[in-house]
Order: structure tokens, then C-alpha cells, then sequence
């Protein structure tokens, strides 16, 4: 008596992945549809032989989006959406394999592998002339107000001019780079009357200036080890005469006359002439004709 068995194959074995465990360091500026963890690296086995169907998760809030596999039996995961340092530095992926379709009510095995995703700031934005004003909206902009000051004619500071709203400073917004910052003159610098520290973007004068004019100079920063990566700012130089003396009022005592019941904002009118509103003016020698 020949007797034939036939072993059925029950689907009794998990998916099993080569490393349950993946962390990348993934650069802020890679580009959109780059692999990320390479198809190998994430294809599970099956004892059973079975057909493998994968699904991609995150479990971090507001990072959905960014990262996907190739296919529903290509777990290869790449980058579906343009990275923001700013908007979250890390995320965690969960990518599921299964025995069997998502939609299918048969005995299903299922394995876990964990994708830890670090974010590593790029060289992506040119330096921010400080103090500036960053958009809700967009971070890799920072919007900053005109420097302003003045000199005397024929005078020559030799200590570094005053601005406002402060003294000429930038930064490197990718602040994890942080790269150093070169100071350099490149417009409006006439007869070269001005200078600028290379190293800390102090303002100072070479030479005198003879008559009232103003200067619009325009500063610019440039990251030292990325030349590409600059901006530039507008300083204003009012040349001015030199106060010698100090405002005075025309009178010592000025006197005017107000009526009760009057509402807000009223006139003040001069004592004695209830018709002509009271003026209180200063003069100044420095300037006759003001």
C-alpha cells in the first residue's frame, strides 16, 4: 500500500525584519523623492513564504506627510515633502508588515519596525541683520528696519559711529551651523569717507566730510565658509553742522488764558488777547533759519 501525504503550509509565522530598530540623520535640504532607508534594509521575511504587504505611520504629531514607501510591496521609504528645521527636528515611523492584505479577514501576522528620524539643520538661509522682524508664516525670512546716524562736518570720530537702532550686527539664522560673519562695505561709500570692521561691523570714518550731505551706504554680511550665503544692509549717514549751543526760549514766562467749560484739545490763548492761541517757541545760534 503506497501511501502520499501532503503537508499543508499554515500561516503560522510572523514577518520578521532585519533590523526592528532604524535611526537616520536626514539633512534639512534633501531633496524631495531621495530614499531615505533603502528597500533592503526594511524588507521583512516570511517562513511561510507569503507575500509581504507593508503600511507606513508616523507617530508624531504634524510630521504626517513627509515621508512615504514606494509601494503597498515596496517598503522603501523616501521623502514625499520638503523639510523644515523649524517645524520639527525629529520624528518616529512606524512601518507594519503583513501576511496578508490590509482588507482581508484571514488570520493575519503582522511585524513593527521602528524608523527614528533625526533632522540636521542645513546651510539654508542667509545671515539676519539684527534687530529684524521674522513672518508668521515663514520662517526663513527676517525683515530689518534701515540703520541710521550722524557725524559733524569736519570732524573725525576715531571711536566707531553710533546708529540706530543699534550697532550694524548679523546673524546666521541656521543657528545649529552658526558660521561666522564678514562685514563688508559695497555701495555708497563715496571718496571712501567710511569703514567697516570686517569682523564685528563697526562703522568709522577714514576722513572728513566738508559740507551737509548724507550718505546711503550699503553693508554686507557674508557667511565665512559659504560665500553664497549673504545679505545686505542700508546704512544712512546724515552730515550735519555741530551744535555749539543750546536751544533757548524767546520769552522767560509766557502767559495765557483759559475759558471753564472748554472740551479737549482747546486752545490756550496768549493773556490779554483772547482772540490769537498762545505759541511757545524756542530758538537755537546752531541753527538761525529753524
Amino acid at each position: 500500500l503506497e501511501i502520499l501525504v501532503t503537508i499543508l503550509n499554515e500561516n503560522d509565522n510572523p514577518p520578521v525584519f532585519p533590523q526592528p530598530n532604524i535611526t537616520r540623520d536626514v539633512p534639512e535640504d534633501t531633496k524631495v523623492d531621495t530614499a531615505i532607508v533603502g528597500r533592503e534594509e526594511v524588507s521583512a521575511t516570511d517562513a511561510d513564504l507569503d507575500i509581504i504587504y507593508y503600511e507606513l505611520t508616523t507617530t508624531v504629531q504634524d510630521t504626517d506627510g513627509y515621508f512615504a514607501i514606494r509601494g503597498v510591496n515596496n517598503p522603501e521609504i523616501y521623502l514625499q515633502k520638503t523639510l523644515d528645521y523649524d517645524k520639527f527636528k525629529s520624528t518616529t515611523l512606524l512601518l507594519y508588515a503583513r501576511d496578508r492584505p490590509v482588507t482581508s479577514s484571514d488570520l493575519t501576522n503582522t511585524a513593527t519596525a521602528t524608523i527614528t528620524i533625526i533632522i540636521e539643520q542645513s546651510d539654508t538661509r542667509a545671515p539676519w541683520f539684527l534687530p529684524c522682524t521674522q513672518l508668521h508664516n515663514d520662517t526663513s525670512v527676517c525683515i530689518s528696519s534701515p540703520y541710521s546716524g550722524r557725524v559733524n562736518i569736519s570732524e573725525m570720530p576715531t571711536a566707531p559711529l553710533l546708529l540706530e537702532p543699534g550697532p550694524i550686527y548679523a546673524v546666521d539664522p541656521d543657528y545649529t551651523i552658526n558660521d561666522r560673519i564678514v562685514y563688508t562695505l559695497v555701495g555708497g561709500n563715496t571718496n571712501e569717507v567710511f569703514s567697516v570692521d570686517a569682523d564685528t561691523g563697526n562703522l568709522t570714518m577714514k576722513k572728513i566730510v566738508t559740507s551737509p550731505d548724507s550718505f546711503l551706504l550699503q553693508v554686507m554680511a557674508t557667511q565665512a565658509s559659504n560665500v553664497r550665503k549673504y545679505s545686505v544692509a542700508t546704512v544712512e549717514i546724515k552730515v550735519i553742522n555741530k551744535s555749539n549751543f543750546p536751544p533757548y526760549f524767546e520769552k522767560g514766562i509766557y502767559n495765557g488764558t483759559v475759558f471753564v467749560g472748554l472740551p479737549q484739545r482747546s486752545f490756550v490763548y496768549q493773556a490779554g488777547d483772547p482772540s490769537t492761541p498762545l505759541v511757545i517757541t524756542a530758538m537755537d545760534q546752531d541753527f538761525p533759519d529753524v
